[in-house]
């Protein structure tokens, strides 16, 4: 699709080199000259946030592991240690935390436009299924990061998750004694699951290069479902695309960063920020956002065997989506039937997402077991029939056409509802699931905080602390927390000699002496709370 490359250096060493490995004519031919159908929209622009997701995630990734330390007696710590002690080390772990969900946000939303769109028939099947199997090993990474913290979701959730494949006839237990690296959830399951997390990533950038080399043999699909038939249908992806892509990119670095700043803990479990703990299960184990419509059809099934294979069922039959859907029309915006059943399908996912984090009781799992059967039903019986029954509206004679006729906004509107509902739900359904296995809400208290680059509301942090030092500490502890994290910006704002002198009030025992003694001594800057 790209075609060969009209790229010619004029630089002497750019020449050299071009002649030799013609890495400058692929860039040109691929991302500057490559013809774009001009009437792309900017659902089209989450291709672009998806590898910028991907860089963000391996480039945050790899800082975080040269401070990481995975053993089970160390890991929560050395994760407490990053945020506190490592210079940035709080924004680099609130980036690649909050990273993942943003970039499964991105991921569905790329999905949901290649599902309206039908941008998974002739000619794109492989490119659709590179996308399944890219989705896959998110889905895979994003779990094994989800445990190296070490916190008691963490523990919990490796504990339950992994459990499932011994429902596998013969070889499960086997499988599960392999993931584990012994008889239960423990060290060596941590170096695994650390050593696949820090490779995953670099294999979903391999598949991600087919992904983009499959695209560019096959082209781009597009609103308007129809081939470019001529250079007016077309345009250079720099500087159109580019420009668009860029503006995509921007917006959504801002709503990442307002989670970052704003609601860094939002998206997580408070579980999660208790220690692992094998002799307390949490009340309601609850996995990350992104998995919850899998994990409600998990439970919708009474059989241990049969919800895993609905799981994975509901996972695999993506992949089978191109010669499911027989229709020759591409964009649901010319197949009126196909277009209702759409926003119904998407509703049942969100359904889906809201059920995962409710208990498994009562009418949830009713509710749940219907819209499993309507998630099958949409892929098994819908397309299918739709493909064979339904009357298709006229579609525009060229690309060009379909821009001058200037339609496809509305699906854009009704997508952003979509969304918007979808977020309220899930989060909606976590908090009131929290709020449950916690007992009552929590008295509300006033707060200030200007922002990113303003101050905690600094008062209230050190009658905290006066508080902790008066009751708290009689029954509990702020061990990994130093002394000197009490002058640490976005703290309670005390300069580095009140932090010392504060620590001098505790006694920290040491050694041991000369003598082979031990004993007690006033405590330091870098000493920790007792």
């Amino acid at each position: 699709m790209s075609g060969p490359s009209t790229y010619n250096p004029q630089n002497p060493a750019l020449k050299w080199i071009e002649q030799r490995l013609p890495i400058g004519g692929l860039i040109h031919s691929s991302f500057i000259a490559y013809p774009t159908p001009r009437n792309l929209n900017y659902w089209w622009t989450f291709g672009a946030i998806l590898s910028m997701m991907l860089a963000v995630q391996i480039i945050t990734g790899v800082i975080l592991a040269m401070h990481y330390t995975p053993h089970v007696d160390l890991a929560f710590k050395s994760v407490e240690l990053i945020v506190r002690d490592v210079n940035y080390g709080w924004l680099l772990r609130y980036i690649h935390s909050n990273g993942a969900s943003m970039f499964f946000i991105a991921v569905y939303i790329h999905m949901f436009r290649g599902l309206y769109y039908g941008s998974y028939k002739a000619p794109r099947e492989i490119l659709w299924i590179l996308g399944v199997i890219i989705y896959l090993l998110m889905m895979a990474t994003g779990f094994m990061g989800y445990v190296l913290p070490w916190g008691q979701m963490s523990f919990w959730g490796a504990t339950v998750i992994t459990n499932l494949f011994s429902a596998i006839p013969y070889v499960g237990d086997s499988i599960v004694t392999l993931l584990w690296g012994g008889y239960s959830v423990g060290n060596p399951t941590l170096n695994r699951f650390f050593s696949l997390h820090y490779l995953l990533p670099f294999v979903i950038a391999g598949v991600v290069v087919l992904h983009v080399w499959a695209l560019h043999v096959a082209g781009q699909n597009n609103p308007a479902g129809v081939e470019a038939k001529t250079e007016k249908d077309t345009v250079p992806f720099t500087p159109y695309a580019t420009i668009k892509d860029s503006f995509g990119m921007a917006c959504f670095l801002l709503f990442f960063a307002w989670f970052i700043f704003y609601i860094p803990n939002y998206l997580g479990d408070p579980d999660n920020y208790i220690q692992a703990n094998p002799a307390v299960t949490p009340a309601h184990i609850v996995p990350e956002w992104y998995y919850l419509p899998f994990y409600a059809i998990l439970r919708s099934i009474p059989s241990k065997l049969g919800g895993v294979i609905a799981m994975f069922g509901a996972i695999v039959v993506l992949a089978f989506l191109p010669w499911l859907d027989g229709c020759k029309v591409r964009s649901s915006k010319y197949r009126p039937l196909a277009k209702q059943f759409f926003w119904i399908f998407v509703a049942t996912c969100i359904g889906l997402g809201y059920l995962g984090a409710q208990p498994p009781e009562g009418i949830y799992v009713i509710a749940g077991r219907v819209l499993t059967v309507v998630y099958f039903a949409y892929f098994l019986i819908v397309l299918p029939v739709l493909s064979r029954i339904e009357t298709t509206r006229p579609l525009p004679n060229s690309i060009a056409d379909d821009v001058l006729a200037k339609s496809g906004k509305q699906p854009m509107v009704s997508a952003a509802i979509a969304l918007a509902v979808a977020g309220s739900l899930m989060m909606g359904g976590m908090d009131s699931a929290k709020a449950a296995d916690h007992g009552a809400t929590p008295h509300s208290e006033s707060w200030s905080f200007a922002g990113p680059f303003g101050k905690f509301d600094q008062a209230q942090l050190q009658r905290g602390l006066k508080v902790y030092k008066e009751v708290c500490s009689n029954c509990h502890s702020l061990n990994l927390v130093a002394f000197r994290n009490l002058a640490d910006p976005g703290g309670p704002g005390y300069s580095a000699a009140q932090a010392a002198a504060f620590a001098s009030e505790y006694k920290i025992k040491d050694g041991p002496n000369d003598a082979g003694d031990m004993f007690e001594r006033p405590g330091r800057p870098a000493d920790y709370f007792v």
